[in-house]
This record gives C-alpha cells, sequence and structure tokens, in this order.
C-alpha cells in the first residue's frame, strides 16, 4: 500500500530543494539534506556529504556560471525517491574544468533520482548524464 503522505512529502521537499539549489539557502539545505548523506562531483575527489557538500557543488558552479539555475520540469515520486528533470541554464563566464570564459549560453536538461530517509530528508542524489549537457555546448570532452 502506497503511502500518499510521504509521496506529498517528497515531491513538496522536491520544490524547496529547487529554491535552496537557486539561492544556495544553507538553512534548507540542512533541513532538507540528511547529514551523512554523500555526493559524487567532478568538484572532489572524495565525496561531499548533507546539505554543506551537497551546496559546495552549487558554488563550483557558480564560480563557472554565476548566473546557473535549476527549473523543476516534470517528477515521478514513490515514498523512498523521486526522478526529476531539470532544465539547467547558465553563461559560462569563468574558468570551467581549465576551460577560460566562453560567455556561451547554455540550456540543457538534467535528469536526477533524489532518495528520501523515513524523516523525509535526502540520502543520494545519482545525476543522470547531465555534465555531457553542460560539456558538449563549450567544446569539451570527457574522453
Amino acid at each position: 500500500m502506497k503511502n500518499e503522505n510521504s509521496i506529498e512529502r517528497n515531491k513538496q521537499a522536491m520544490y524547496r530543494f529547487e529554491t535552496m539549489i537557486n539561492t544556495a539557502d544553507d538553512a534548507l539545505a540542512e533541513e532538507l539534506v540528511a547529514p551523512d548523506a554523500p555526493f559524487y562531483t567532478p568538484a572532489s575527489p572524495e565525496p561531499l556529504y548533507g546539505g554543506k557538500g551537497y551546496l559546495s557543488v552549487v558554488h563550483w558552479m557558480r564560480k563557472s556560471f554565476s548566473d546557473v539555475q535549476w527549473k523543476l520540469e516534470e517528477m515521478v515520486a514513490d515514498e523512498q525517491k523521486v526522478a526529476v528533470r531539470w532544465t539547467l541554464t547558465a553563461t559560462h563566464d569563468g574558468e570551467f574544468m581549465g576551460l577560460a570564459p566562453t560567455g556561451k549560453k547554455i540550456k540543457t536538461t538534467v535528469m536526477n533520482f533524489y532518495y528520501f530517509n523515513k524523516e523525509g530528508k535526502i540520502t543520494n542524489d545519482i545525476a543522470a548524464d547531465g555534465m555531457i549537457g553542460i560539456l558538449r555546448p563549450l567544446g569539451l570532452s570527457i574522453i
């Protein structure tokens, strides 16, 4: 039997998460992300943990794309996870992975899966190949 309260709670958390990543809100990050949640990113060879770790990825992106924004376009949720399709927009106005600023505007689709614990906090974030949508318009290759 589905727990509709958990599903709705997880969906509402994702709308608040959208605000968190677009504003780099520390208080929201602490509220929404479990402190021991690991996040893996090109920004760090080691996993980053908790809300502060997640926001460090946001800050890393903003060094290269100061106007980066994520728009939640669509989501599917169950009691333990939410799949989100994001639209990411940004201007490459800072060095990114060794590439000098190009001024190019980027718009790409990103897909993520977020996992929740029983308290309704995010415990994991699995990203699809969203980084390719950033690298390709800048002329960078992952191979």
